[in-house]
């Protein structure tokens, strides 16, 4: 069930120590240091540009673009970046608590197991994902919040609210693009409300809710701008405006794994002080690489279909685990898949300890634990203390496809119907309960 921070609860106290430390990490910098760094400034900065009617990106799409996002964020960051640097930052902290916390609620409400976890059970995957919610809070990145919101819109879509569900998932997309991964799925799912709810809210978003700030023209012609420079853009070099990055060991996606693989590519572009270094295992040409990464994703994407249950079989554990598979697949699909984008593997593997400790069958709850276990060290390879040769092999997009694989599994050999019905209570008890002690 949902609910609020409880101060009597332990865990929540923590929860809340971890909170006050990380927004620490943001505010005290800027109130008494040199400021803060990363992405924050930059947020400040396009706020800035919006109060003062200045333009977000440059004419020519060819040139760098400060901002790479829509003008969507450019405008919410505005509100308040109207009132100071510390307003703003503050504000950003507060939604990445929020995300957090809602992240953790919404992932064990959804599991489809029936089962209300104990503290340590439910805290767990907020433990194995802490390092990526340091991420967050210190880089500024939103992604914490986009998941937050994109779970919020699945809980929606459960409980027959499609339209706002589409909402959620449109805000998403207009806020950082790679949510637009839902549409599909929406769409062979045959959840016609929310695809066209998404749709629809995704043009009120993208053109109508930033014309009164920006004028229509305006704002029409940063998108185009925008669409040009972030969406447009791609050649060997790289695209979407951040070509040293895109290529190099710090993008885990399938399409930059892929072409490392596939192509002699300088892996450590993003740093020019070191050598180059390559780890193709053949040598293609970027146009044969790209109908191979194509050729990759069909086949995820087939394989993905085919063990998706039909309507009339599924069962809340298998809505779940679909569901996992996907937030896996939103993840790596994203052309650019840095550390933090890992912050989306917080639902699938919610499921799968769920699966590890509620599973009648004993084999299946050791073959869940092996298999988190798996993907733990393999993200483990991420820390400051390997070598980042062992990232440019994609360690978390190997952890990503073990835990997906993991979910799979229980979709193919879901435990017996008896089993089922004890494990899982109507839909309709799952309500929204937000009580300060849900004991």
């Amino acid at each position: 069930m949902l609910r609020y921070p409880s101060l009597r609860a332990p865990l929540d106290l923590l929860f809340l120590v971890c909170c006050i430390a990380l927004t620490a990490d943001v505010l005290v910098p800027e109130l008494w240091g040199n400021g803060k760094t990363k992405d924050y400034p930059l947020w400040f900065w396009a706020g800035q540009q919006v109060l003062q009617g200045r333009d977000l990106y440059p004419s020519d799409p060819k040139a760098y673009f400060e901002f790479i996002y829509p003008p969507l964020p450019a405008v919410l960051l505005a509100i308040p970046a109207y009132f100071g640097k510390i307003p703003l930052y503050a504000c950003l902290s507060a939604l990445n608590v929020v995300a957090w916390w809602m992240t953790a609620q919404f992932s064990n409400a959804m599991t489809g197991s029936g089962k209300t976890p104990g503290p340590w059970l439910f805290a767990l995957p907020g433990f194995v994902t802490v390092t990526f919610v340091f991420d967050m809070f210190d880089l500024g990145q939103p992604n914490l919040i986009l998941l937050a919101m994109m779970l919020f819109g699945f809980w929606l879509l459960q409980h027959e609210r499609p339209w706002m569900a589409g909402v959620m998932f449109a805000l998403a997309t207009a806020i950082k693009v790679f949510p637009v991964a839902v549409l599909p799925y929406l769409v062979w799912r045959r959840r016609w409300a929310s695809a066209a709810s998404m749709l629809v809210f995704l043009v009120v978003f993208l053109f109508v809710v930033p014309a009164p700030i920006r004028g229509y023209q305006h704002n029409v012609s940063e998108l185009k701008s925008w669409y040009q420079g972030m969406v447009g853009s791609s050649s060997e070099q790289g695209f979407g405006q951040r070509g040293e990055q895109n290529w190099s060991w710090v993008n885990q996606s399938i399409i930059a794994v892929t072409h490392r693989l596939t192509r002699p590519v300088n892996y450590n572009q993003d740093n020019p002080a070191k050598p180059p270094e390559y780890m193709n295992l053949v040598d293609l040409d970027f146009k044969t690489a790209n109908w191979l990464v194509l050729a990759i994703s069909l086949a995820i994407g087939l394989g993905y279909i085919a063990v998706m249950p039909a309507r009339a079989k599924t069962t809340p554990l298998s809505d779940a685990e679909e569901l996992g598979i996907l937030f896996c697949l939103m993840t790596v699909a994203s052309p650019l898949a840095r550390q933090y984008y890992f912050m989306w593997l917080f639902f699938p593997m919610t499921i799968l300890i769920h699966r590890a400790a509620y599973d009648p069958r004993p084999a299946a709850r050791i073959g869940s634990w092996i298999t988190l276990a798996v993907a733990g060290l393999l993200m483990l390879l991420s820390l400051p203390l390997f070598p980042t040769d062992l990232q440019a092999f994609g360690n978390n997009l190997v952890a990503t496809a073990v835990l997906a694989g993991g979910l799979v599994w229980h979709i193919l050999n879901p435990p017996s119907q008896v089993a089922v019905r004890v494990l899982s209570p109507p839909a309709g008890e799952l309500q929204l309960n937000m009580q300060s002690n849900p004991r």
